[in-house]
């Protein structure tokens, strides 16, 4: 696993030295204190690849855990060309947390694990000049988790199961206006 992320990685540096490449920060997340930053570089001429990263740092929020991580490799489709109007894109993720879930928000339980998620984004990207972009977006589809549950205070297992409980929801996971800026 950790072979194949280096050599997507590597590839992703190659390909950049010949194709547009732009750094990205999501201007609505990042107001809410939860950073979301990503890359998207031209793999075609109507397709590019982006990956991104969503992060909220914070250990809790009045006592209940709110911690995750989620890493989303996504191919974009652009109907028009790359970096300009509509574009569709599909992704495989996966995420770390230590979070309450959104069914457990009046319990004191919290849930730890991973996860994976598979789904589509619909955006449009519109250039300001040569150098910036703005990609407003939305996404989601199915979210699989694999999580202990513990209650807070004690962080005893409330769970009957051995080893995971396991969960699946389909539901907007992502979304936001990406403020881009173009490296070459």
């Amino acid at each position: 696993m950790k072979k194949g992320f280096f050599l997507l990685l590597i590839m992703i540096s190659f390909n950049q030295l010949q194709s547009q490449t732009y750094v990205k920060v999501n201007a609505l997340t990042t107001l809410l204190t939860i950073p979301n930053i990503g890359i998207e570089t031209s793999i075609g001429k109507k397709s590019t690849f982006q990956f991104d990263v969503t992060a909220s740092f914070w250990k809790s929020i009045r006592g209940k855990p709110s911690q995750f991580y989620l890493f989303i490799p996504e191919y974009r489709y652009h109907f028009k060309e790359n970096y300009h109007g509509f574009y569709v894109g599909a992704h495989v993720g996966f995420s770390l947390f230590n979070v309450v879930k959104w069914n457990h928000l009046s319990k004191n339980e919290y849930q730890k694990g991973f996860g994976y998620v598979m789904g589509a984004t619909f955006g449009y990207q519109i250039k300001i000049n040569d150098h910036f972009l703005l990609d407003c977006f939305i996404g989601g589809g199915n979210s699989q988790g694999f999580y202990k549950g513990y209650i807070i205070g004690t962080n005893t297992r409330y769970d009957g199961a051995t080893n995971y409980n396991k969960s699946g929801e389909w539901l907007p996971y992502r979304g936001g206006v990406m403020v881009s800026y173009r490296l070459k």
